[in-house]
């Protein structure tokens, strides 16, 4: 049983005892906790919250148990029911509400679970924010309110339409190409509400031919739920028998988006947020923000398009931050994230999805062919094992001392650029562990400059 707690959320494994898996009773105690924080600073009188959840097996259990935590703090719910991430968050906004709360594990496997926090302005919570719940929990810091103040409830299952419909009305989507180019598509939505969400896009978009696998929300996941190529054989499968354009793979939240192109071969996770903001930017010059992880490719369509690439440390509340910080136009992360605060601050597959088929519509390409047309990059993922004495900040310290001859960033342990190359190290918050992530032009490159820089610690050691 695994319980984990940080500042953006609580997810862990169902079962086992209290405070070492996702029990009945740490779903109260955390939702008690943000509900508690929610009124401490909310100015209204009676606080209201959204609440939407994936199609996990666990999912219908832990809702009646927020919702109804919620209630006992006088917290007045809408409940979305099946819904999406990025649903969830265009909704917090849209109902004037005060924070929500989405159950789900994103691509974790079916026995996990969680609760990801938002703000009233359906993002998530921040650092300091996140701290304040977590104390508010450690210490059962909350009060229930008596039986004439409690929390009313009303059940709301209209966001999908009105998520499909704010996309449809985002400039730079074009619908009517979309359906002149008659496109088929096969959409993988691995069993959770994605299979709902996304064969309903793809018509509203104007694509007739919507080949669906694995789009009952059983919450029975078929396969590893990560979009990831080793994971994404079937629909490669499904693409060429069906002779489809396009496939579209999204995890169980749908905020993440991994394509297929048209021969079965993957456009890579890498390649979602590279391909959007290409297209973004050819109608409105401007900046863009990814993490410190994620590929160069973005940087290097950034300044094709006349604009300014910068990278965050990693995770979704920094690239926020980072995105306005700078008046970034489109961001997200090499995970498949696409963020466009033209609609909301929240990585959106629905929006990846409707961008990139306008993109593939308006460009005359085949899908392997536009892919074809970006910098070839490849990113590969190691790590290094120390033992628990080894002070791995020092570490850190000295491998930036050493390059500091080359442009190195500081901001999330240490990133090295080289001339056409660059690798980030980043300490592990739970183990003696220095993850490296390598990019350059051949996965064989990316994974001899990942050696090398493990030589350079070893030495150090």
């Amino acid at each position: 049983m695994t319980l984990i707690k940080s500042i953006s959320g609580i997810r862990g494994t169902i079962g086992g005892a209290v405070g070492e898996g996702l029990t009945p009773l740490d779903a109260v105690k955390f939702s008690a906790a943000y509900g508690t924080w929610l009124k401490t600073h909310s100015a209204k009188n009676k606080v209201k919250v959204v609440v939407g959840r994936d199609a996990r097996i666990s999912g219908p259990m832990l809702n009646q148990l927020v919702i109804a935590t919620l209630q006992g703090l006088g917290i007045d719910v809408i409940d979305l029911g099946l819904s999406t991430t990025p649903t969830v968050e265009v909704a917090v906004p849209m109902e004037g509400a005060d924070g929500g709360i989405i159950l789900t594990a994103s691509h974790n496997p079916k026995e996990w679970n969680a609760l990801k926090l938002l703000n009233h302005k359906g993002e998530f919570i921040s650092a300091e924010e996140g701290a304040i719940v977590l104390e508010n929990a450690e210490n059962d810091h909350y009060s229930f309110v008596e039986v004439d103040e409690l929390g009313a409830l009303e059940e709301n299952t209209s966001y999908m339409q009105k998520h499909i419909d704010a996309v449809l009305a985002l400039d730079g989507v074009n619908v009517d190409a979309i359906r002149n180019a008659n496109f088929k598509v096969v959409c993988d939505c691995v069993n959770s509400s994605g299979g709902i969400f996304i064969p309903a896009l793809l018509k509203a978009l104007g694509v007739d031919k919507v080949v669906e696998l694995y789009c009952e929300p059983t919450g029975h996941f078929p396969h590893n739920p990560e979009p990831l190529p080793e994971n994404l054989t079937a629909i490669a499968d499904k693409i060429r028998s069906e002779g489809a354009d396009v496939g579209f793979v999204v995890d169980p939240d749908v905020d993440r988006l991994a394509m297929v192109c048209e021969d079965g071969s993957m456009f890579g996770e890498e390649y979602t947020l590279v391909a959007v903001a290409d297209y973004i930017l050819s109608q409105t010059p401007g900046n863009t923000v990814s993490n410190l992880s994620s590929t160069r490719a973005l940087r290097d369509v950034t300044e094709k398009h006349g604009g300014s690439y910068s990278a965050s440390a990693v995770g979704e509340v920094n690239v926020v931050d980072q995105m306005k910080a700078t008046n970034a136009i489109i961001g997200g992360e090499g995970n498949g994230g696409v963020i466009y605060p033209g609609l909301h601050y929240g990585r959106d597959a629905l929006v990846g999805i409707a961008f990139f088929l306008s993109h593939l519509a308006t460009s005359g390409k085949s899908c392997s062919e536009l892919k074809a047309s970006y910098p070839e990059y490849h990113i590969s993922k190691n790590k290094i094992q120390l033992t628990p004495q080894i002070d791995v900040d020092k570490i850190l310290l000295s491998m930036k001392s050493k390059y500091a001859h080359l442009p190195v960033n500081d901001t999330d342990g240490v990133k090295i650029e080289f001339d056409s190359e660059w690798v980030h190290l980043r300490k592990s918050n739970t183990e003696p562990i220095i993850r490296i992530y390598s990019e350059s032009s051949t996965i064989e490159k990316a994974n001899e400059l990942a050696e090398r820089i493990k030589k350079d610690i070893n030495d150090l050691i």
